[in-house]
């Protein structure tokens, strides 16, 4: 069986492919859009993380080959004081074509501009799926945290460095780019969502 990504982010799919870990040992093929000889990403103007995911899950299963399984993932950052935003636009938050460094400094300038003691913030995560019928699927998940007031951290990407888990198993106020990768994926947003699907195809 095979499951395709509609993701060209490297480090997405690698957090997929760690979580799905469980059925590549069991057969299953992990497959991207890197794998198809022609392939263009559909314009993500969906009003809502969900919205996006559909899009991006149409589109792949389109082009992807018959009897397969189809996964989208559209998450971004929702910062509290700055009344939800980046969301949507978490991944061309500076630009349409921001570097991940580029939106984190947009990110950092705009919680600087007034005074915000409460620099709550959430990842989230919409998972949109087809399964070789062609049945849709659905799951979404949070990580509540926090944004420190500089980067640290070098693994990861998007807003990793800035991003402080609130869970108890971050006892160091560590960001999502100083964690293990095993513990990542444990708290992110998208290994929460991921594991829902996971569970739904090792039944």
């Amino acid at each position: 069986m095979e499951i395709w990504i509609a993701s060209t982010n490297r480090g997405k799919v690698a957090e997929f492919e760690s979580i799905f870990e469980p059925l590549t040992k069991s057969g299953w093929k992990v497959k991207t859009p890197q794998d198809l000889d022609t392939y263009y990403a559909p314009e993500e103007n969906g009003a809502s993380f969900a919205d996006n995911a559909r899009l991006k899950a149409r589109s792949l299963r389109a082009v992807a080959p018959a009897g397969v399984w189809v996964v989208a993932d559209d998450s971004g950052l929702a910062v509290e004081g700055l009344n939800g935003l980046p969301g949507v636009h978490s991944a061309r938050y500076a630009g349409p074509k921001a570097s991940d460094g580029e939106n984190r400094a947009k990110l950092i300038k705009m919680m600087a501009l007034k005074p915000m003691p409460n620099r709550n913030a959430a990842f989230v995560c919409a998972l949109h799926v087809f399964d070789p019928q062609g049945v849709e699927h659905r799951f979404e998940a949070r990580c509540e945290g926090e944004i420190g007031k500089t980067e640290a951290g070098k693994n990861g990407f998007g807003y990793d460095a800035l991003f402080i888990p609130h869970h108890p198993e971050n006892t160091g106020k560590k960001t999502m780019a100083e964690i293990a990768p095993e513990l990542k994926n444990k708290l992110s947003h998208r290994g929460q969502a991921a594991r829902q699907l996971l569970a739904l195809l090792l039944k």
